[in-house]
C-alpha cells in the first residue's frame, strides 16, 4: 500500500498506508466517529504484522474513537489541541485589516500573492512543508495527495512570492463541517501575515461552501499556531485529541475470533472517510 487505502471488515471501515513512506510503520485510521469493533481491529493488526509491519499509529482520534485501541494495549504517541471556528460573524481580521496579497498569477515582485495551487507546485509545497515541519510529521507526495483528496470538496492554495511558493494551506469540506488540513509557511517567511492571510481564505472559502464550523488540531507545543488561530476566533475545545501508537511482535495474535474477509477499497468522495490528520499546522 503506497496510498491510502480503505479497508473494510463486514460493517467496519479502517484506512490503513505505510506512514510518510515508511514501510515499517503503518498508518492506521478509522472513519471520524465510527470507532471499529474489538474484532475488526484485532483482524487488522493481524494483518498489518503479516504484511510485515513492525509498529502501528493511529489517526488523531477523539476519546470514543480511542477505547478499542487502548484495549488493544495502544498508548498516547502524542497530545493535539483540538480548535472549533463557528464561521458567523463577517470574517475579518479580528487583528486588523490583512495584508493585500494580490490574488491571482505571481508577479516577478516581493510582493506577497495568493493562488490556487497546481499539480506544478508539489514539488515547492513539499520543500515548504519539510522546513516548517518536524521530520516526523513531515508530508511526502503521497501524504499531500491524500490531504487533498481525504474531503468530498477541497482547496489547495499556495502563497507566493515572486515565483517561489513560501506557504501553502489544505482546506476540506464534509457535510457542515470543513477541516483546516495542512497550513504550512516557510520559516523565512513567517511572521509577516502570510499564516493570517491563508486561514483567513480558508474560513471564508468555508462559509461560502455552506459550512457551520472549521476545525483545526495542533501540537501543545506548537504555540504560536495556537495563538494565530485564537486570534482569528477559533476556540480551543475541552477534549483534544490523541495520536495513538503500539509495536506489533512477530506473535501477536491480538483478539480472537475471525470476522469476515477484507475488501480493499479505495479512497473516495465518501463524506465518512475525512482525514483526521486535518488542519495539522505551521
Amino acid at each position: 500500500m503506497s496510498r491510502l487505502d480503505t479497508v473494510q471488515w463486514g460493517t467496519d471501515r479502517l484506512r490503513v498506508s505505510p506512514w510518510r513512506g515508511d514501510h515499517g510503520i503503518a498508518y492506521v485510521a478509522p472513519a471520524p466517529g465510527e470507532p471499529p469493533r474489538p474484532e475488526a481491529l484485532a483482524q487488522c493488526l493481524r494483518t498489518l504484522q503479516q504484511a510485515g509491519y513492525s509498529s502501528v499509529l493511529t489517526s488523531a482520534l477523539n476519546p470514543i474513537e480511542q477505547q478499542p485501541f487502548l484495549a488493544q494495549a495502544f498508548s498516547v504517541h502524542e497530545h493535539l489541541h483540538l480548535l472549533r471556528h463557528d464561521l458567523e460573524g463577517d470574517l475579518a481580521d479580528p487583528g486588523g485589516p490583512a495584508p493585500a496579497f494580490a490574488q491571482g498569477p505571481a508577479p516577478a515582485t516581493s510582493r506577497p500573492t495568493m493562488r490556487r495551487g497546481r499539480r506544478r507546485d508539489r514539488a515547492a509545497v513539499l520543500r515548504v512543508d519539510h522546513l516548517a515541519f518536524d521530520p516526523f510529521w513531515r508530508f511526502d507526495q503521497s501524504g499531500l495527495e491524500d490531504a487533498r483528496r481525504a474531503t468530498p470538496t477541497s482547496r489547495f492554495r499556495v502563497t507566493v512570492v515572486g515565483h517561489a511558493v513560501v506557504g501553502y494551506a489544505v482546506t476540506g469540506r464534509a457535510g457542515p463541517v470543513s477541516y483546516l488540513q495542512r497550513l504550512a509557511v516557510d520559516p523565512e517567511h513567517q511572521r509577516h501575515g502570510i499564516a493570517r492571510s491563508l486561514v483567513l481564505d480558508a474560513l471564508r472559502w468555508a462559509r461560502r461552501r455552506g459550512a457551520m464550523s472549521m476545525l483545526v488540531n495542533t501540537q501543545e507545543q506548537n504555540d504560536g499556531a495556537l495563538a494565530l488561530y485564537r486570534s482569528l476566533g477559533f476556540v480551543l475545545e475541552a477534549q483534544g485529541l490523541d495520536v495513538l501508537d503500539r509495536r506489533l511482535e512477530r506473535d501477536d495474535h491480538a483478539g480472537a475470533g475471525d470476522p469476515p474477509d477484507a475488501d480493499p477499497r479505495r479512497p473516495g468522495t465518501d463524506p465518512g472517510l475525512v482525514d483526521p490528520d486535518r488542519g495539522r499546522s505551521a
